[in-house]
């Protein structure tokens, strides 16, 4: 995968870059990427294709029905190679080797990143609106993702991982999302992701933790 750089994308990306919101800060970001594999993109490509191969084996043996549909055309399987790498592009310090391909939903409209963005970014578009005059933040990062690659031609995906494989959860975090619009024909990846994390302090009571101290300090004493 390659970055690729839209000076375009650049007011969406500075206003989300470290938006404070008083008792939390929004970091998001507009980022493109071409499907040309790099040579580190084709070890991990392969992996990820056995990988699922090896899901779609263990679900066809299983007495129990599984939800594997979505990696059964060799298209699908590539999609989805396609978005681990962007991930693995975006989140370089964080292994996605491991990641399941199924992991990835794809959503038939765009109705339901317009509910994500609404219900998650709705302070930061109120602060938008003031700072542009009434324009939409919805709509301003829709028309430039459309620039980018058509939204008619995309399909929209997201990433929901497990809570406990999840890079986006920050310390202090209280909530992220993540969506790809990908264009088959252009080859092309757009991503966006959004995480807010709180502002507020970590509550200590200071009374428990010097209860704690001595405890420890008497077991320890006792052990002796």
């Amino acid at each position: 995968m390659k970055f690729l750089e839209f000076p375009s994308l650049d007011s969406i990306n500075l206003f989300l870059g470290d938006l404070y919101l008083g008792e939390t800060t929004i970091r998001g970001c507009l980022e493109v990427f071409s499907c040309k594999h790099t040579a580190t993109d084709r070890r991990l490509s392969f992996s990820l294709e056995q990988e699922m191969l090896d899901y779609l084996g263990q679900s066809s043996e299983s007495a129990s029905p599984s939800p594997v549909e979505h990696l059964i055309s060799r298209s699908s399987r590539k999609t989805r190679i396609y978005l681990v790498l962007a991930l693995s592009h975006m989140y370089p310090d964080y292994d996605f080797s491991a990641v399941k391909a199924h992991l990835f939903f794809k959503d038939e409209e765009l109705e339901t990143f317009r509910q994500m963005f609404d219900t998650y970014l709705f302070e930061a578009a109120k602060k938008w609106d003031v700072e542009n005059e009434g324009g939409s933040l919805l709509e301003s990062s829709l028309k430039l993702i459309d620039e980018v690659v058509r939204l008619s031609e995309c399909e929209i995906h997201s990433y929901k991982p497990d809570f406990e494989g999840d890079p986006f959860l920050e310390k202090g975090a209280i909530w992220s999302f993540n969506f790809f619009f990908y264009n088959r024909k252009l080859k092309r990846i757009v991503s966006f992701r959004c995480c807010a994390s709180s502002n507020l302090p970590a509550e200590i009571d200071d009374d428990v933790l010097t209860e704690n101290e001595v405890d420890y300090d008497l077991l320890s004493d006792m052990e002796m």
